[in-house]
């Protein structure tokens, strides 16, 4: 295999690449994500935390992320 092989995902409606079966939380980091601060939904389905580290992504897969802001009430 070569090492210059990618597979391609599209994130938040972009198109991107990866290393093949790159696991979910590796690819947030190298977006420059923190994991702990967003929420993922996997090809149309929202993925529990519990499920990234077992999640291999693939080509064709498709990434919502949405980074949480945390905020006070402002009083």
């Amino acid at each position: 295999m070569s090492a210059l092989s990618q597979i391609t995902l599209q994130v938040n409606g972009t198109s991107t690449t990866c290393s093949p079966n790159m696991a979910l939380p590796r690819l947030l980091e190298k977006m420059g994500l923190n994991p702990r601060l967003v929420a993922v939904e996997y090809n149309g389905e929202i993925l529990h935390r519990q499920y990234w580290d077992n999640t291999q992504l693939r080509t064709g897969d498709r990434l919502e992320i949405v980074t949480i802001v945390g905020g006070g009430s402002g009083s």
